[in-house]
């Protein structure tokens, strides 16, 4: 271990937390005395998971126990995919699925969003029988302590680690019409780098798996940071910190609760409707990004990529993750490849290299590229989050909030890599 390179690794959170500072929707808000203090914490409280799950494996287990549970319930929704399109789900998953696919890769649609017509009624159900509003208030309220942050704002950094951004968003849709234009801006900012329970095993088939299952609750404590200086919201009052019941309308006012069958009903349309607006959104993120990528083309350069520009851009940053400026431009490279297209490009091109050097048959790469690396792929930060988290907000939100997400789309992504170099940097000081 060079001494160098530890203090570049150590400069780095604070350096990071300035560069969120410069960007900040409220610069004197951010940095107040209140602030820092939950700064300070937060900051803390993420070095020490840090250092916990590289070094023990008791928390390693712990999160792999939850990711499990998270999974073994989204695989259930593929019975009903398997029902209506056997063909695309995998013959793999056993016969009590009743796939018929050969191979195990399903399509975007099948793997990440027809789950939602599952997820979103199952957490509608709790939240009509009471049970997530009751994990809501006191889970939330644990977490405030820490953070600073409001009850939901707090449980949805938990919610979103296990369900991804746009089921999290969806499950908690009473909620986030009722939050302030600001809370909102929150909201989505923290989406920016969520995971998907499902998506985890997909991960550790590519990459070290014990650095994919730390990195989870590492975004959880980089988002609450990060979001927190880049959108600041001012102390809550006790009125503001509420939590949305089913027997209460948009306004809060009491109401009726509605039949279970028509209360589930309206939940499964709604579940139908947002992968739609997914679908529209995500397709055309991803062909402007192809057709800007095009377009640079025709200068002939052939380095002239979106990516090798974000590269560009990345390469200080990864410099402060502790690497030789040779190593920081390959690293940055790749953070813009992810950024660009998505994780699995990058894990399909450099994963079995990792995971050879993690196991000792390959000295290619160091054991702190292998872990910084691993640790910032673990999110879904990159161009087409950025839709789905617009188009589920398009049928969620109201037009204020929707304009204002809008305006702030540059900080949303700014949001997403800050996140993954903040749980990047902390584990990378305890792994050389």
């Amino acid at each position: 271990m060079n001494i160098c390179f530890l203090i570049l690794n150590i400069l780095a959170i604070p350096a990071f937390a300035v560069s969120g500072w410069a960007a900040s929707n409220n610069r004197k808000e951010a940095f107040n005395k209140r602030n820092l203090k939950y700064l300070a914490v937060m900051t803390l409280v993420m070095l020490a998971l840090a250092a916990f799950m590289v070094a023990t494996p008791i928390g390693r287990n712990a999160v792999d126990a939850a990711a499990e549970g998270f999974t073994w319930m989204v695989n259930c929704s593929y019975k009903g995919v398997a029902f209506i399109l056997a063909s695309s789900v995998p013959a793999s998953m056993g016969q009590e699925i009743g796939g018929t696919m050969p191979g195990d890769s399903m399509t975007f649609v099948i793997s990440a969003l027809m789950p939602i017509l599952m997820v979103v009624p199952l957490f509608d159900i709790l939240t009509y029988i009471g049970v997530l509003p009751f994990i809501i208030r006191w889970v939330g309220a644990a977490i405030n302590f820490v953070t600073g942050k409001g009850k939901f704002e707090s449980f949805y950094l938990i919610e979103m680690m296990f369900l991804g951004n746009t089921e999290a968003l969806a499950v908690s849709r009473f909620q986030v019409k009722r939050l302030s234009t600001i809370r909102n801006v929150t909201i989505a900012m923290m989406s920016m780098s969520c995971i998907t329970a499902s998506i985890l095993g997909a991960y550790m088939k590519m990459m070290p798996g014990h650095y994919i299952l730390t990195a989870v609750p590492l975004n959880i404590i980089a988002a609450a940071i990060v979001t927190s200086i880049l959108n600041p919201v001012p102390k809550l009052s006790e009125k503001e910190d509420f939590v949305v019941k089913v027997d209460e309308d948009e306004n809060g006012k009491k109401v009726k609760k509605p039949p279970f069958f028509i209360y589930l009903g309206d939940s499964i349309l709604t579940g139908g409707r947002l992968i739609l607006i997914i679908m529209a959104n995500v397709c055309a993120f991803v062909a402007l990004a192809f057709l800007a990528d095009k377009l640079l083309g025709l200068t002939t350069l052939s380095w002239l990529t979106l990516e090798n520009i974000l590269g560009v851009f990345l390469t200080i940053p990864a410099f402060l993750l502790g690497f030789p400026i040779d190593q920081a431009f390959h690293m940055a490279t790749l953070m813009g490849l992810k950024l660009v297209t998505n994780e699995f490009v990058v894990m399909g091109q450099i994963g079995t290299a990792l995971q050879n050097v993690d196991n000792g048959q390959s000295t290619e790469y160091s054991q702190h590229f292998v872990a910084v690396l691993s640790v910032f792929l673990t999110s879904f930060a990159n161009f087409s989050t950025v839709g789905m988290v617009t188009g589920v907000y398009k049928g969620l939100a109201d037009e204020e909030s929707n304009n204002a997400i809008a305006r702030n789309v540059p900080r949303m992504f700014l949001s997403g890599i800050l996140v993954s170099l903040f749980a990047a940097a902390a584990v990378g000081l305890f792994v050389w």
